[in-house]
């Protein structure tokens, strides 16, 4: 079973959006069963930097995006979006340092805040974008 499903109240109606969204929550699930299974460090490592490297992707595409269609909310989207980066970058030195473990409780917070961001803050500029025929 994953541990965040795709489903129509992750959709942001900007189907590129929609997409990357898809693929950052087929990363996280990734690495959740990669954790489950007890895979090497090795593997654990490599999914864990491809999450990392395509979640800062996804950022960057999606905040090109909300220059591009002039959403007033572009500046806290960013905002959050280093928040979390900041958070990432903070917890991949202590488990490269060999002091933290991809854990359940990480999980628990990756899955609540990809589900959380896109529900409450993504989701404002999906509705801005249709408003504003800017999809």
């Amino acid at each position: 079973m994953a541990l965040l499903d795709w489903n129509t109240s992750l959709s942001v109606d900007v189907s590129a959006m929609d997409e990357e969204h898809k693929k950052l929550i087929g990363l996280v699930n990734d690495l959740n069963e990669a954790m489950k299974q007890g895979k090497t460090k090795d593997e654990m490592d490599r999914v864990f930097n491809e999450l990392a490297r395509y979640t800062q992707s996804h950022f960057a595409s999606e905040e090109r995006y909300l220059e591009k269609i002039g959403y007033p909310g572009a500046a806290q989207q960013k905002k959050e979006h280093a928040e979390l980066m900041t958070q990432v970058a903070a917890f991949k030195a202590e488990y490269d340092a060999g002091k933290a473990m991809i854990s359940v409780k990480l999980m628990g917070f990756l899955r609540d805040w990809v589900r959380n961001h896109i529900q409450k803050t993504d989701k404002q500029y999906g509705v801005w974008a249709q408003q504003n025929a800017k999809v």
